[in-house]
């Protein structure tokens, strides 16, 4: 028996060096852009295979089991050439961009499919994956010649009354040659995740590296304006930390914006000063709000931006126009965006003016309590009506270009009684929201069972920071 053990050692050595060239032959005949995981792991397999063969304890004990049942045992050259032949299907997943084409799409998705380019071009659903909006994910599956069996995309709902509850879902399918393609309505599901991370240089940089969503940050930066000024008094260091719930289609994160979840509940140190906020809803009734652990509320007559995702591109200070080429005083703030992006009323009110006002082209003026009004100028769209009441954050029209604008803008001001202010201030401005005291006990029940939530996001960002 001693002397066949080597024998058989070397048979295995051979036979583990033929699976390594039949691991390699089945990397040549397959694209490297789907089944560079699979060739990775068909490679380890080998390679770890021949290392642990000969460390195996008690071989003695198990080769006279071998050799007295070898049929149990398939040839390793049969079972590796059978997995090597064998049609796998791979997937990936990627984001349309604004210049993709159906040909670009697919090339750098790694499919190789020009039947289903001419279907994305020519079918008037499946021309739906490439217009509209970029930044729809989508998902193919393929054989390992990069022939497509399926492309899934998830995008915001088409009608605007559903898209904070539910999401499209475009599904292509092959059948054998053809191609068929439809659209399905599908409810969201709601997750509850954590997220913390330390400033570095700007809120929407640090919850990017967080993996919170930018809806979520925008959230956190109205709940807590009324503390921070986001654009001036962040500093190195600052940290946050959120609960918040996200939204999922098919149990994938959304990335639209219509559907960004909600915070409930978060804190953020700055200055030395630590901020927190609840989201709590009485049973009794009425609105939702976020509110300080100890109770006080966190309403805002105000938001601190008429937009969700912005950044400004002139503040409310001296400035050379662009247009008149003259150093004139900007009575507001401009918020770069893309034509398009949706604007919002910063708190409730009634549009006193939606319509054309030369300079400022398509424009809407609300008036909101104590003779205080706000301006939305230059829109590509106005969506409210001159007498209807409006709540905070409802959409009010588009950014857009129009009247004397080189460029997508939105331009934005703030008045009290006539006074033009600073708008970067508006959301100091807070109502005293009192808690009613039949809601307390139901509110310190609600903030026992998220802080312990909170204190495990916080944590995530103090190891973290430690581990540093």
């Amino acid at each position: 028996m001693s002397d066949w053990i080597p024998v058989q050692g070397n048979k295995l050595r051979v036979k583990l060096r033929l699976a390594l060239a039949l691991t390699e032959a089945f990397a040549a005949r397959h694209p490297r852009a789907l089944t560079g995981t699979v060739v990775s792991l068909l490679s380890g397999f080998a390679i770890a295979a021949f290392g642990i063969a000969p460390l195996a304890p008690d071989a003695e004990k198990l080769i006279p089991q071998l050799v007295q049942d070898p049929a149990q045992m398939p040839d390793l050259q049969d079972q590796l050439a059978a997995l090597a032949s064998n049609e796998i299907s791979l997937s990936r997943n990627d984001q349309t961009r604004s210049s993709d084409t159906a040909d670009t799409l697919l090339k750098r998705m790694g499919a190789f499919d020009p039947a289903l380019a001419q279907f994305l071009r020519t079918d008037a659903i499946a021309r739906k994956v490439l217009q509209g909006h970029a930044g729809k994910p989508v998902q193919i599956t393929a054989k390992p010649s990069g022939e497509v069996e399926s492309m899934v995309v998830r995008y915001a709902a088409e009608q605007a009354d559903m898209q904070a509850t539910h999401f499209t879902r475009l599904s292509i399918q092959r059948q054998g040659k053809a191609f068929s393609a439809k659209i399905e309505t599908a409810p969201l599901q709601r997750q509850i995740r954590l997220g913390s991370g330390t400033i570095a240089s700007s809120l929407f940089a640090a919850t990017d590296l967080a993996g919170v969503p930018d809806g979520i940050a925008s959230q956190m930066a109205d709940i807590f304006s009324g503390d921070i000024d986001f654009r001036r008094d962040l500093q190195k260091g600052d940290r946050f930390s959120v609960v918040f719930e996200s939204m999922t289609a098919d149990g994938e994160t959304v990335s639209w914006d219509s559907s960004p979840g909600q915070v409930l509940a978060a804190d953020f140190s700055s200055k030395g000063r630590t901020y927190s906020a609840v989201w709590f809803k009485n049973d009794a009734g009425g609105k939702g709000g976020y509110y300080g652990m100890d109770g006080q509320s966190k309403h805002h007559a105000f938001l601190s931006s008429p937009m969700e995702f912005s950044r400004i591109t002139s503040g409310f200070a001296m400035r050379f126009h662009p247009i008149l080429q003259t150093w004139r005083k900007h009575e507001g703030i401009d918020f770069g965006a893309p034509t398009g992006t949706a604007v919002r009323a910063v708190g409730d009110g009634v549009v006193d003016f939606a319509g054309w006002q030369n300079g400022f082209g398509n424009v809407v003026i609300l008036h909101h309590s104590n003779e205080r009004t706000t301006l939305y100028a230059h829109l590509s769209r106005i969506d409210v009506k001159k007498g209807q009441r409006i709540e905070q954050r409802q959409k009010i029209g588009a950014v857009g270009a129009t009247g004397w604008a080189t460029g997508p803008h939105l331009h934005f001001e703030f008045r009290t009684h006539g006074q033009l202010q600073d708008p970067a201030t508006i959301a100091k401005a807070s109502d005293n929201v009192t808690l009613p005291a039949s809601a307390k006990a139901q509110f310190q029940q609600a903030v026992a069972s998220i802080k312990p939530q909170l204190d495990n996001a916080r944590s995530i960002s103090e190891g973290v920071s430690g581990a540093e």
